[in-house]
């Protein structure tokens, strides 16, 4: 048995144990941050459903060329969904109405700084699942895997997916495991090596 262990010593390092167990960490994974939320922001679903009132940036920045993520609509009421800098005041509900958010509203309007940019024909439901791709030129929205034709344009610096709700809405956020498949090209968002 001695030989048997120094032979696996050798071939496994000097520090081999065939009694103990590596632990593997968990990766770290993208989710609503508890960081950077407002005061009356209820988290929960490990980091994916989002509820009460005030507004939630996700962990990670959109660092990379091609991004997706996912909003289904489980509850009624207000909320908005899209794009912001960590300049927001989580706390102050809607968003789209500063220079650092750029949302879609439960109404179907597009809004950054407290101008409509465009609206959906028809709003979203209750069930429906929101899509957002980002490629740092355009911001663009899907309904249940239909793009909606409409977008932002000209947003810089560094960006989080938001989301806000109040008056009874709840979202569960998708930054994995999607309920559609990505278009072309864009991806879940990955987080930086800086960060890990």
């Amino acid at each position: 048995m001695d030989s048997f262990m120094c032979c696996m010593r050798c071939k496994w390092g000097p520090g081999y144990n065939p009694v103990g167990h590596v632990r593997l960490e968990e990766l770290p994974s993208v989710k609503l941050d508890t960081e950077f939320m407002g005061s009356d922001v209820v988290i929960v679903k490990t980091g994916k459903r989002i509820c009460g009132q005030g507004a939630c940036l996700a962990n990670a920045p959109i660092a990379q060329d091609k991004a997706y993520f996912e909003a289904k609509l489980q509850s009624t009421g207000v909320w908005g969904i899209g794009l912001a800098t960590k300049k927001i005041d989580v706390n102050i509900v809607p968003l789209g109405l500063d220079t650092e958010s750029w949302v879609l509203q439960n109404d179907g309007s597009l809004m950054h700084n407290n101008t409509t940019v465009g609206n959906l024909s028809e709003a979203p439901i209750e069930g429906d699942v929101v899509g957002i791709t980002y490629d740092h030129v355009e911001l663009n929205f899907y309904i249940n895997g239909k793009k909606t034709g409409m977008q932002f344009t000209g947003i810089k610096g560094t960006v989080y997916p938001v989301v806000y709700v109040e008056e009874g809405a709840i979202l569960d956020m998708q930054f994995a495991s999607f309920y559609h498949p990505a278009p072309e090209g864009f991806e879940e968002i990955m987080i930086e090596k800086s960060l890990l």
